[in-house]
């Protein structure tokens, strides 16, 4: 079981949860010291309002303010606030949130810490998981929240693409699956052409990282995860405020990486594929340009538009690869635009497909796990703004629109076999601190496709 959770005691301390509405009850059954002293205090009971009860060995108990009666249900994530509010000890929920199973999914996660290069503060915080709740499965995503996280907040000088590699080999070897790689030259030797054009102007050799676990025979779901270790922009190079945080450009794989472990760790009835294109997008003498013009692995030649739009291209590969097995599911996940940033902002992920049954599928899953996903059109009437008049098409579209549709569009082009395809563009990170989920990486998308899998091949 996680370290955020303990087994049960009957000595941890109760967390109650007060809305208006409960508040005159849950009061009247404290004892009189601690009424007395909630009244002293002035607590009221407002969303994420945290105070401790005082008791003759430490705190008796713990109030803990929700969104008011009446009003739409809040943040199913808030008690992820708790372990910034608690001193050092072992929890419990004194009485029921709306969702007991998020609220204590929550709480772990609210205790994550990256602490690689500086220790963390050692408090100690423990939850007992209420009645019914299964801690084996809340751990087993809690370590893949936190497998992402780690790699999307580790910087880039740490975790190239060599270091990422070793992630999924690590992670391979944890549960039996096979792990290969094709890297540098051999990319080109083994039609990866894209992968090697984005990757060849760094130092860090680029690499195509193929895992496969499970039953070759069972249903073929594979997870194309976007692994852009760091993005300058290459030749059209990003300014500084673009740059800053572009460690981050393998939150895809990173996210990938994290439902593999789900997958994997909870036996799912399939056969899982995750391939990651792992590359540096640099800046030297053989950086790819502008207007160049190569081959894909599925014989389009691609224009590039932008260098700064690399992406897509190791994905156009990678995709090309997963469809040659025509499986049952495809997912791509990818730090891809900056449009889908400016219409949807970093908490809430578009998503693409042509299979409203899926889509359906997702969104209620998303809904259900408080893991958010937005559909997004596959608009065909844009397909005119990937246009070459030399190549087959080209990286970018033309006239500034529409960025992330279009980039949905340019994927497309290399999905054909595959029964269902969904693209995710996610920003697999958090601007500022929210209930459960620090300032920093974040883990996007995997948790609601989890889900998705859990109740199609969990038998």
């Amino acid at each position: 079981m996680h370290p955020a959770f303990a087994t049960r005691s009957g000595t941890a301390v109760p967390i109650w949860f007060v809305t208006d509405a409960t508040w005159p009850a849950l009061r009247h059954a404290l004892d009189a010291p601690a009424r007395s002293f909630a009244d002293a205090s002035g607590f009221e009971p407002k969303p994420a309002q945290c105070l401790l009860l005082p008791g003759a060995g430490g705190i008796s108990g713990v109030l803990f303010g929700l969104e008011p009666a009446g009003k739409p249900p809040g943040d199913p994530f808030l008690a992820g606030r708790l372990p910034a509010l608690l001193p050092a000890g072992t929890y419990r929920f004194g009485n029921s949130p709306p969702d007991s199973r998020l609220a204590a999914l929550a709480f772990a996660l609210g205790s994550y810490r990256f602490a690689r290069y500086r220790k963390a503060e050692a408090k100690e915080i423990r939850l007992e998981l209420p009645e019914g709740v299964d801690g084996a499965e809340l751990s087993r995503i809690v370590e893949a929240v936190a497998l992402a996280r780690d790699l999307v907040n580790t910087p880039a000088n740490d975790l190239g693409p060599a270091e990422l590699e070793a992630a999924a080999r690590a992670l391979g070897a944890r549960h039996g699956a096979a792990v290969r790689t094709i890297v540098g030259e051999a990319l080109l030797a083994e039609n990866l052409p894209l992968i090697h054009a984005v990757g060849r102007a760094s130092c860090h050799a680029p690499r195509l990282i193929d895992l496969t676990w499970g039953d070759a025979a069972a249903p073929k779901v594979t997870i194309v995860g976007k692994g852009v270790t760091f993005d300058t922009g290459g030749l059209d190079i990003k300014p500084e405020s673009a740059m800053l945080i572009m460690k981050k450009d393998m939150g895809g794989a990173a996210s990938a990486l994290a439902l593999a472990h789900m997958v994997m760790d909870r036996g799912l009835k399939l056969r899982l594929r995750v391939l990651v294109p792992a590359v540096e997008n640099a800046i030297s003498g053989s950086a790819f340009r502008p207007l160049d013009i190569y081959p894909s692995r599925n014989g389009l030649s691609v224009e590039i538009g932008n260098t700064d739009a690399e992406g897509r291209l190791v994905l156009a590969d990678a995709l090309a690869l997963a469809d040659e097995e025509a499986p049952e599911l495809v997912f791509d996940l990818a730090t891809l635009t900056g449009a889908a940033r400016v219409a949807l902002g970093p908490d809430l992920p578009p998503f693409y497909t042509e299979d409203d049954a899926l889509a359906a599928e997702l969104l209620a899953c998303a809904a259900v796990e408080n893991d958010p996903l937005w559909r997004m059109p596959l608009w065909r009437g844009y397909e005119p703004m990937l246009e070459s008049k030399i190549a087959d098409i080209k990286s970018t579209g033309t006239g500034g629109f529409a960025g992330s549709i279009t980039a949905a569009l340019f994927l497309r082009k290399f999905v054909a076999a595959a029964k269902s395809w969904a693209h995710f563009d996610v920003y697999a990170w958090t601007p500022a601190a929210k209930p459960g989920r620090p300032e920093g990486g974040e883990c996007q998308a995997a948790r609601a496709l989890y889900a998705l899998l859990a109740s199609r091949y969990d038998h």
